[in-house]
């Protein structure tokens, strides 16, 4: 029996942001967690219209009992300056998706994008060492995807993003990371890519097509989309045409649950 959530004046709060935020599955996901682990907590959807971002987030943040932020689309990168302190991944890719409020009253950010993607993967039996990405978006999940590929042993990645000066930047952020691996900027998807990843925003909306002209897939080619979605997207639908195996956002958000719950409660579980 799922445990249910009690909610008294001494619940501490955690919030996830976001402009839209009604597509996002944390709240149930990890407040029924927390009632599992016997925290006195839940998570929060909150809307923070992108042009009310900078009055919004500092409030939000003064609140005496929340004590966490998760952070989705389109501010990963934006909230980096409200850290204090910064996780390794953050600091590479300059971008987060977590943050926790410390002890000290000090915030502590990091970005978990990347191990959902390759622990989702992983969960479903696929094999990323060696494999030729071609990867949509550059943003901040495409930032920390490609990151987190690279340190899973992936032979190159190819980045294509419509801001190519934004893509470059990431190709260099990686070459510096991982002088083994290769990482260009690309126009089209390359011809012996074996992992397609869409980091992009395309795919949120109910009426969006693929990222791209991805042309038949092969079929050893394994193709990923962070997009959460009731129904495939039209990524997965290419993806299951072409006889693919495929991660979606499901797999990616299951894959960075216990990791977030790590780094949100790094003492362990406030007893009820």
């Amino acid at each position: 029996m799922t445990a249910v959530p009690k909610i008294s004046g001494a619940t501490r709060l955690y919030a996830i942001v976001g402009d839209p935020i009604a597509q996002v599955r944390s709240p149930e996901v990890f407040t029924a967690r927390f009632a599992a682990m016997g925290v006195d907590a839940v998570l929060i959807p909150v809307h923070v219209p992108d042009a009310r971002f900078d009055a919004i987030v500092p409030a939000l943040l003064d609140i005496g009992n929340l004590d966490g932020v998760l952070v989705t689309v389109p501010f990963k990168a934006r909230m980096l300056r409200f850290a204090t302190h910064l996780g390794e991944t953050a600091r590479c890719i300059g971008a987060l998706n977590a943050l926790r409020r410390d002890a000290d009253g000090a915030w502590t950010g990091d970005m978990f994008d990347g191990a959902g993607f390759v622990r989702g993967a992983q969960a479903k039996g696929e094999r990323l060492a060696g494999r030729r990405v071609a990867l949509f978006g550059a943003g901040g999940a495409g930032s920390a995807i490609a990151c987190a590929l690279a340190e899973a042993g992936v032979a190159s990645v190819a980045i294509l993003d419509p801001e190519t000066g934004r893509a470059g930047a990431l190709a260099d952020t990686l070459r510096a990371a991982f002088p083994g691996g290769r990482f260009d900027v690309a126009g089209s998807v390359p011809a012996d890519a074996n992992l397609v990843v869409n980091a992009s925003p395309v795919g949120m909306a109910p009426g969006d097509g693929l990222p791209a002209d991805l042309g038949t897939l092969a079929p050893g080619t394994l193709v990923g989309d962070v997009v959460v979605s009731e129904a495939p997207t039209a990524m997965i639908r290419h993806a299951t045409a072409c006889g693919c195996r495929w991660v979606n956002g499901r797999d990616m958000h299951a894959g960075q649950v216990d990791v977030l719950l790590n780094f949100l409660l790094p003492h362990g579980p406030r007893p009820r």
